[in-house]
């Protein structure tokens, strides 16, 4: 029998976990789902927001789905010592899981173009696959201080580490258009000449049917939004790809239809991009299509299920045209929507 771990988090973490389980659950009622904290409530309940029960029921796991995780910029967790912070729990579980490579589709789903901030005609068919680093570079490296009025981060970076999520990002190229383009800023960056230098090699060496081209990160920041259609598969390292991904995320309109995948040496971490959102936490009202969506990318990426997978995607573009959630101009709470969901997953459109 599957079993996917969930775990919630904090803020609407809960929520729209909750309603990605239960669409999970009807889906796929062989999965055994377990649940477990992290986070900020782990660390209220343990004292470690990843505790040693979360580590271990982690290591027989196919997939791991995550809710959201962190607290409101005044909230008392950030004044803790940073090995304690919620965010801390987050970086220590992709270690666990040896997630090194995170991927964050962008599509504008069709009908939907509305809700863009982009003008229809450039948000209409835009389907981007961001590639992410995600182990490795400024955030991971032990060399950073605060020193008086001095302090310093290390930006580094391995051939293995890099020729291992590039591999990713021309294996999902192969899957689609056939086109990576790698972000890095090799003009004034050392680690960038490397970056380039080895996605170059591993394209010449191993997946000469992909087309590859290099960009500067700010060139990419500018035409993501000018003209994203351009873009099929991006490739590139940790910071980038964080700035990248959020900026892109606009695209379809509200970080409520963003999921993501984190895939590595273990079992996958799936989870919604969007914060934690306390301010609407525990008023049923948080959009959770980027959850359920995540849930599609754990069917098809954790559990090998493609055809589940896109019927889950289906359903969901069906309940966002006919209910919509608040944050994108209707009604739909966060019950009403996963019922839509549900609902439509019987539809003669969707099966």
């Amino acid at each position: 029998m599957p079993k996917v771990v969930t775990l919630p988090g904090d803020g609407i973490g809960p929520e729209v976990t909750a309603a990605a389980a239960e669409v999970l659950r009807e889906v796929a009622p062989d999965v055994h789902i377990e649940e477990h904290a992290i986070g900020g409530a782990a660390y209220e309940q343990f004292g470690d927001p990843f505790p040693q029960r979360t580590r271990d029921a982690l290591r027989d796991a196919d997939a791991v789905l995550l809710g959201t995780v962190g607290g409101a910029q005044n909230s008392p967790w950030n004044a803790l010592p940073r090995h304690l912070r919620p965010e801390s729990g987050l970086l220590a579980l992709r270690r666990a899981l040896g997630c090194y490579a995170n991927l964050r589709p962008v599509r504008v789903l069709p009908g939907l173009e509305h809700l863009s901030p982009l003008k229809p005609e450039l948000a209409r068919g835009v389907d981007i696959l961001i590639v992410r680093e995600l182990l490795g570079g400024i955030y991971f490296d032990g060399d950073r201080k605060i020193e008086g009025d001095t302090a310093y981060n290390t930006m580094r970076y391995t051939t293995p580490e890099v020729e291992r999520v590039a591999r990713v990002a021309f294996w999902a190229a192969e899957q689609r258009r056939g086109r990576v383009t790698s972000v890095d800023k090799a003009n004034v960056l050392e680690v960038s000449e490397l970056w380039r230098r080895d996605v170059q090699a591993l394209r010449d060496r191993e997946y000469r049917n992909v087309h590859l081209n290099h960009e500067y990160v700010d060139s990419v920041a500018m035409l993501i939004v000018a003209n994203p259609s351009r873009y099929d598969v991006i490739l590139t390292e940790n910071l980038f790809g964080d700035i990248l991904s959020d900026l892109a995320a606009v695209i379809p309109g509200s970080l409520g239809l963003m999921p993501s995948a984190s895939l590595g040496d273990g079992p996958g971490l799936f989870e919604p991009i969007h914060g934690s959102a306390p301010d609407i936490a525990g008023q049923g009202i948080a959009n959770p299509a980027a959850a359920i969506m995540s849930v599609a990318m754990l069917l098809r990426h954790g559990l090998e299920r493609p055809q589940v997978a896109n019927q889950v995607e289906r359903a969901v573009a069906l309940a966002l045209r006919e209910h919509p959630t608040r944050d994108l101009g209707g009604q739909a709470d966060t019950r009403t929507f996963t019922h839509a969901v549900l609902d439509a997953m019987g539809s003669p459109s969707v099966g």
